[in-house]
């Protein structure tokens, strides 16, 4: 009988444990949720393969610099010494000036020749980069930013009037309830901010303020969110959706 109830007991503290885990993992895949204001007014449930994902630096790095060559406009030209106008004629006869032998006044060595191994316009910069690439390098960011404490969710950020007075003080109770101090302050620009859907008041209000830029969340990418220290999603609820449907 002894044994029967000790063995019971320790069931029931494994269940217990288990269950104090899991709520403790389920605790740290909550994020809070802020208003315009500052104030707290509710939490969300973030996905792991989303926002508690493995960081892959090889793979950021692969998606980034393929994200950079691909900015690129690849319109860098020079011509040689084929292609420069003039230089037809022998500079001087070949022997008895005392001078070196030249047979073009366009050679690279002149002033006003041909460029030797300069870039080329038809040169293709472009890398290709899967969609299942993206997402994950992405995600790797997200969750790195994650870690770091550099996200802030907001339930929105419609502003009624088309000023950038209150916008600011948007910035202002966001950065006090965050503890991101300096972005109310900074001339540079610190924060990403991810509008869910088009509104020509908030974007208008938002764009003067020197700390941040304003992006939408179907355009969010890792080369994006690395450049800058911190990052504010609108609608966490209809982001979150979005994002988890990318991956």
């Amino acid at each position: 009988m002894k044994k029967d109830v000790t063995q019971k007991n320790k069931e029931n503290s494994n269940d217990t444990g288990s269950r104090s885990i899991s709520n403790g993992m389920e605790a740290k895949m909550q994020a809070k949720i802020y208003n315009q204001k500052g104030a707290e007014v509710g939490n969300i449930k973030l996905p792991a393969k989303v926002f508690f994902a493995k960081w892959r630096a090889d793979l950021v790095h692969q998606v980034v610099e393929g994200m950079r060559s691909n900015k690129r406009a690849g319109t860098a030209d020079t011509k040689d010494r084929g292609e420069v106008r003039g230089g037809g004629k022998k500079p001087w006869k070949q022997k008895g000036t005392g001078r070196a032998r030249h047979g073009s006044s366009r050679s690279p060595i002149w002033i006003g020749g041909g460029v030797t191994h300069g870039p080329l316009s038809d040169k293709n910069y472009k890398r290709k980069i899967s969609k299942k690439m993206r997402a994950q390098a992405l995600f790797s960011v997200l969750s790195q930013k994650m870690k770091d404490g550099e996200i802030i969710f907001v339930d929105s950020l419609l502003m009624p009037e088309m000023k950038t007075k209150d916008a600011l003080k948007v910035v202002q109770n966001l950065a006090k309830a965050s503890g991101w101090k300096t972005i109310a302050t900074s001339k540079k620009k610190k924060m990403l901010t991810a509008l869910f859907d088009r509104s020509e008041k908030t974007e208008k209000s938002f764009r003067n303020i020197s700390s941040l830029r304003l992006a939408f969340l179907k355009n969010l990418n890792p080369l994006d969110v690395l450049n800058y220290q911190y990052l504010l999603i609108e609608n966490p609820k209809e982001s979150v959706k979005f994002l988890e449907a990318r991956g």
